[in-house]
């Protein structure tokens, strides 16, 4: 078995799965859209009821938002990867 067989074979393989990639990040991006939008929603459902910490309360969404977000930078990366 050469080495440019193995190429070749490889080659056809990544050719049948060369879209999965963009489905795969697709179906990764709607867990952290889901999330981010609960946790903005929460965060103005705070804030308006209790004004004198909204800081506080924008300080931990954004927060919230950075570690929901970091799951669709891992899915793209999976992505690219598989």
């Amino acid at each position: 078995m050469s080495l440019s067989y193995v190429a070749a074979e490889l080659a056809q393989t990544t050719d049948k799965v060369k879209g999965y990639g963009a489905i795969g990040y697709g179906l990764a991006a709607i867990g952290p859209g889901i999330g981010v939008g609960i946790v903005v929603g929460k965060a103005i459902e705070g804030i308006a009821r209790q004004p004198e910490l909204q800081g506080t309360i924008r300080t931990n969404m954004f927060l919230g938002i950075a570690f929901t977000e970091a799951l669709a930078l891992i899915g793209l990366v999976a992505g690219f990867i598989f």
